[in-house]
């Protein structure tokens, strides 16, 4: 599970945001800060592998905790998606700089927020993947953004997400049993099961136990922790 901090000065908001964290079925949120000085104190103490962090927040900003946190040399750094109204070029630019690679300006969806997310979790994936291997291609795949692949015709961002949250509660399943679970058809299921595998968020491998010709199972591929 991705342990995720929002910082936001406005409680409303920062509830709102937690929510929208907590509906993803990868993300577990450990705690929200209000203010800068809070943001440095919520990373040291719990550790998030995930900051949602607001820009514009009282004591100082968040850009100025984000400078506070990455000197410090004793802690894991964080990754961080800016969540902000700021839409200025220096604003990103200073963020970019610090690492930031995942920018949001507020107002946003669950499904955006959920896609950035999602960005994230690739990228610990690949760098998983290359780790003790760090030739050029390695190198290149831990460095290069990740792109979201647009969407085969016919699939839709909501119900991938539907798909993808009920592959994650079954740990393992068919197209047949994830239709079942959602209430969807198996054909359809199926589509969005091979979009994810394509996209190494899970795996396939036959299952001969069941009555006839042998069916695909699909199997949540764990981030990384």
């Amino acid at each position: 599970m991705l342990r995720v901090l929002v910082v936001d000065d406005i409680p409303a908001v920062a509830s709102l945001h937690g929510r929208f964290v907590s509906a993803h079925s990868a993300c577990e949120l450990v705690g929200t800060a209000g203010s800068g000085p809070d943001a440095v104190s919520a990373v040291a103490e719990l550790r998030p592998d995930l900051v949602l962090l607001d820009v514009h927040l009282p004591g100082f900003s968040g850009l100025d905790a984000l400078r506070a946190v990455r000197a410090d040399g004793t802690l894991v750094q964080p990754e961080v998606i800016a969540v902000t109204a700021a839409r200025d070029v220096d604003t990103v630019r200073t963020a970019r700089l610090m690492g930031v690679q995942h920018y949001l300006v507020k107002p946003f969806t669950a499904g955006e927020l959920h896609a950035r997310i999602d960005d994230v979790l690739a990228e610990r994936r690949s760098s998983a993947a290359v780790a003790g291997s760090l030739d050029q291609r390695g190198v290149d795949a831990v460095l290069r953004p990740m792109t979201r692949r647009p969407l085969p015709k016919g699939l839709s961002r909501p119900t991938l997400d539907l798909v993808r949250t009920a592959l994650g509660e079954l740990g393992s399943a068919t197209a047949a049993e994830v239709a079942d679970h959602l209430g969807l058809s198996r054909v359809s299921c199926r589509r969005y099961l091979e979009h994810l595998a394509e996209d190494g968020e899970c795996t396939r491998s036959l299952d001969y136990s069941t009555a006839g010709r042998p069916s695909t199972r699909y199997t949540i591929v764990t981030p990384a922790s």
